[in-house]
């Protein structure tokens, strides 16, 4: 089971959250792999998604501020 081993990005409070809380964040796991808090949008934009992309059914498609990504630019690997 892998685990959080850092955020990548500023923190909700850095990007002007009031509490901090419920707010899009992205993480680094233990095993590699990234985890992303977001908006859930995956009703509103899977029949929209291009001809060479799909969803397995146990994914959603979530999405997050412009500034959680762009504040995370830097944290994110090369490899």
């Amino acid at each position: 089971m892998s685990h959080i081993i850092r955020r990548i990005g500023t923190p909700p409070s850095a990007r002007g959250s009031a509490t901090g809380a419920n707010c899009p964040d992205i993480f680094e796991l233990s095993d590699g792999r990234f985890a992303v808090i977001g908006t859930d949008v995956t009703d509103e934009l899977d029949g929209k998604l291009p001809g060479d992309a799909s969803r397995a059914d146990y994914e959603r498609i979530v999405v997050v501020t412009r500034r959680t990504l762009i504040d995370a630019k830097a944290d994110i690997p090369d490899a």
